[in-house]
């Protein structure tokens, strides 16, 4: 049973979850968090998740872990300053890196962050599908048991499109 949210309480601010990674339908979701945030005077929580390798060797994983760190670093500074061109530099923003199962390291992520309140993912715009995350979580077995409301924001939607929907 997944905690209860306390968002409303002295002290707590509701929080909006976005998972980072090198995918385009990336920013979709970052800039429609964003938005929701101004909106609601919350904070904005970015996930980075290192998935384990396969490998046994502790000098591989170190610097698999490394490598991954380094990426999570960039792609945080990266998506911060596209948030500042926007005009959201005023966003106060979390930066979180965690290992292991992507849907595992979310669903502790919000275990643990009582503050979260909405998980805000990007649908992919290829043919492909939404993407794995939104096919797992938003449409798959977990739907319906998701501790905490999932918005999925479609990846050909512009920055425009999101600003006057959020």
């Amino acid at each position: 049973m997944a905690k209860r949210r306390r968002i409303f309480e002295h002290g707590h601010e509701r929080k909006f979850l976005v998972i980072v990674d090198d995918s385009p339908e990336v920013e979709a979701a970052l800039f429609y968090a964003a938005c929701r945030v101004m909106h609601t005077h919350g904070q904005l929580l970015l996930l980075y998740v290192i998935e384990p390798e396969t490998q046994f060797w502790d000098s591989v994983r170190q610097a698999h872990l490394e490598e991954q760190t380094a990426k999570a670093k960039a792609l945080f500074r990266l998506f911060k300053r596209k948030l500042a061109q926007e005009g959201f530099e005023a966003l106060v923003v979390e930066e979180v890196i965690r290992e292991g199962k992507i849907v595992d390291q979310i669903l502790k992520q919000i275990d643990e962050d009582e503050d979260i309140a909405v998980l805000t993912l990007g649908a992919a715009k290829d043919s492909a599908g939404p993407g794995p995350l939104v096919t797992s979580l938003g449409a798959g077995a977990m739907a319906g048991s998701f501790p905490i409301p999932i918005t999925i924001v479609p990846g050909a939607l512009g920055l425009e499109d999101i600003k006057a929907l959020a």
